[in-house]
């Protein structure tokens, strides 16, 4: 079952957060469950992630029961993303991370290049369990998450409702932010320039839309602040330096409920996408490693998580599970979905490279 067909299976659905961090040694005591294997390594079992108030969450569902039900320490830390990283690790030998939470075209791009180790899906409880944008033979969704235009409404109360007005810059005078690469950002463009949601990789996958895209980025980079981490967008927002931003979903509802703020998510134009847990090859903690991935992909465990941040379950049973006043808030929910696109995978496996280049270039000019 394709992701956008969740909310019809669901119905009314009862968040690339990614940011600082750092790490955290998870303490373990005594549990009352059957334990996982331990650790076969030299060092702890170590689970790299997002960071921000979306690992602080993972903390408290995952790392910490984990640990408690294994009997051992579980380290995690944070990163910024990037296969790129990925690769170095696996490559050099010997990774100093075993579990790691990716985006999808890396995910792809991994198992094919033999990054991740094969998971085994009769421990995780069967491919079915899961929606198929989330399952693969390397990596078992761990959030949907959507990137959307966000905006401060106590500074803006008639704010903006598309990308149209992200660019309009007499109607909102501004700064905007943009994550810093080509990939969310070309499409943006070409959906502030009228280009449909249907037609949008269409048009992105010739040189023509490519360069449209370009062009209409050129309108904007002289009132843009660029954004790397999550959490920046949002500090950007708070201290009134840009007037909008794109942003991760989950991020503008944690401001909201942790520090009051009135961020708001324009829904129409976002991007969704799927999170992935894998294995690193070569992982020092491979079997305690699967135990874990196993262990934060059942429903009980991944229920919680809207409790603390806004993203969507992959899970089948944990998406029917979810309470009704925080479904709406979720990019799985329906009306939430209805003038949403699906990231492009493939497009950017096929296509990241060579736009990161064109990208990079354009920026320094």
């Amino acid at each position: 079952m394709k992701l956008t067909h969740i909310a019809l299976m669901v119905g009314s659905l009862a968040l690339a957060a990614c940011g600082g961090g750092g790490s955290s040694n998870t303490a373990a005591t005594s549990g009352s469950e059957p334990a996982p294997a331990a650790s076969s390594g030299s060092r702890d079992l170590t689970v790299a992630s997002w960071g921000g108030i979306y690992q602080d969450a993972q903390r408290e569902i995952y790392f910490k029961p984990f640990s408690e039900l294994s009997g051992k320490p579980l380290l995690d830390e944070s990163y910024d993303g990037g296969y790129g990283v990925l690769q170095a690790k696996v490559q050099a030998g010997n990774p100093n991370w075993d579990v790691v939470q990716v985006e999808a075209e890396d995910l792809e791009r991994g198992c094919t290049d033999g990054l991740f180790e094969k998971l085994d899906w009769d421990k995780i409880g069967g491919r079915d369990k899961f929606f198929d944008d989330a399952v693969s033979d390397c990596g078992v969704g761990s959030i949907v998450w959507s990137t959307a235009l966000a905006y401060d409404a106590n500074k803006l109360q008639d704010g903006p409702k598309s990308w149209a007005d992200f660019w309009d810059v007499n109607k909102f005078p501004g700064k905007r932010s943009l994550r810093k690469g080509p990939k969310y950002t070309l499409e943006f463009a070409l959906l502030a320039d009228g280009v449909s949601k249907d037609e949008l990789y269409n048009v992105l996958s010739t040189p023509e839309g490519v360069d449209r895209a370009f062009k209409k980025l050129d309108e904007l980079k002289p009132h843009l602040i660029w954004w790397e981490a999550g959490a920046q967008p949002l500090q950007f927002l708070a201290s009134g330096e840009v007037a909008m931003a794109s942003a991760y979903n989950g991020r503008i509802t944690g401001i909201n409920r942790t520090e009051g703020k009135n961020f708001k998510v324009v829904w129409p134009g976002s991007i969704y996408a799927v999170d992935s847990w894998v294995i690193l090859k070569g992982a020092a903690n491979k079997e305690a490693a699967m135990d874990f991935v196993a262990f934060s992909s059942q429903a009980e465990h991944q229920v919680k998580l809207p409790q603390y941040v806004a993203y969507g379950l992959p899970n089948k049973q944990a998406a029917q599970d979810v309470p009704a006043d925080l479904a709406a808030e979720l990019p799985t929910t329906a009306a939430n979905m209805t003038d949403a696109i699906s990231l492009n995978v493939d497009f950017w496996v096929d296509n990241s490279e060579e736009l990161t280049q064109r990208f990079n270039a354009w920026l320094a000019k």
